[in-house]
């Protein structure tokens, strides 16, 4: 009999009367993904591309215009000639397509005072861990969290708050993330901090972190620092300007993708924003490694066309088009063509 999951769901391995959820197959499919590491996932891809490529370029077994003999080549000199040919460099072919997107993190849209008082909570939690061996004997140390989750409720809660009153929560709640993390240092001169588990001490890190940087960003009256925390549970996700209409901040990783034949490739992925265009020269020696030649044009976005790719693009013979650069001229008439 199968017997029911507790989500609700059938599902899963039978074996020997057991049934083995579906949750946890997927479970250890992420762990073995996790194991091999980007890199190696990367190459596996490249394997697979280029196994699909020279399938393609193989003829079909059944082709009537295959050349008698077994396939070998007449005696006529036409192999001595395209022995010459061979010997000359190859002409630029194909064309190769460029462009950066961001992969979107499920995290919930950051804002400081949530943050805050996120990192508020776990730090009251990990005071009650770091307290329980002298529960009885000693005073607990006063936290106020009652009144701190008031507080944050009063701003939370309107609709549309202002931002003196925003900046004066987010005032409030420092003050209490400051008093727990002094606090934490107090109750660690008397425990150690061994007692936490793995998870909570990464996050007492973090938090220390985030409160450094919510403090600098509050004394100078800004929104933003260098390599700013947006997420207490994925650190690494930073905020990725792309400009759109809908989303013009979008979080998590920006990547570098290219456009060959119809395969994509991802050529650049980092968690910190960096400039496209600096991606192309990269781009094009991939495209020679897998191709034996530079391509024939490089479809791209105007923020690619500075001058040293334009530099380079021309000195290997690659037409990239678009919009010369600086105050267009007046007797000049763009390629209405080309530029589409």
């Amino acid at each position: 009999m199968n017997r029911r999951i507790p989500n609700g769901t059938y599902g899963g391995v039978r074996g020997r009367g057991l049934v083995t959820p579906s949750y946890s197959i997927h479970s250890l499919m992420t762990h073995f993904r996790k194991r091999l590491g980007a890199d190696v996932i990367h190459q596996i891809n490249e394997w697979m591309l280029e196994e699909e490529t020279e399938r393609q370029k193989q003829p079909d077994k059944n082709d009537p215009q295959d050349p008698p003999n077994g396939g070998h080549g007449s005696h006529d000199g036409t192999s001595d000639k395209q022995d010459a040919k061979s010997e000359e460099p190859p002409s630029n072919k194909g064309t190769l397509m460029l462009d950066a997107t961001c992969a979107p993190a499920d995290i919930s849209y950051p804002t400081d005072l949530e943050l805050l008082n996120e990192a508020r909570e776990k730090l009251e939690a990990i005071i009650d861990v770091l307290h329980e061996p002298f529960a009885g004997k000693d005073k607990k140390p006063r936290t106020y969290r009652q009144t701190a989750r008031k507080r944050y409720l009063e701003i939370a809660k309107k609709r549309r708050a202002g931002a003196k009153a925003v900046r004066k929560a987010i005032g409030k709640q420092l003050r209490y993330v400051s008093r727990n993390l002094r606090i934490i240092s107090m109750l660690a001169e008397k425990t150690s901090l061994n007692r936490l588990s793995p998870w909570q001490y990464r996050q007492l890190l973090v938090i220390s972190e985030l409160y450094r940087q919510q403090q600098e960003m509050y004394d100078k009256r800004s929104h933003s620092v260098e390599d700013r925390i947006v997420s207490l549970s994925q650190p690494h996700v930073r905020p990725i300007v792309r400009g759109k209409v809908n989303a013009p901040v979008e979080f998590g990783a920006k990547m570098a993708i290219s456009l060959v034949d119809g395969y994509a490739r991802m050529e650049k992925l980092s968690w910190d924003n960096f400039n496209e265009s600096m991606t192309l020269k990269a781009a094009v020696d991939a495209y020679v490694q897998r191709h034996g030649c530079y391509p024939e044009a490089i479809l791209a976005d105007q923020i690619y066309r500075n001058r040293e790719n334009l530099r380079f693009c021309k000195q290997h013979g690659i037409r990239l088009s678009g919009p010369s650069l600086g105050r267009p001229k007046k007797d000049e008439q763009q390629d209405r063509k080309q530029a589409r």
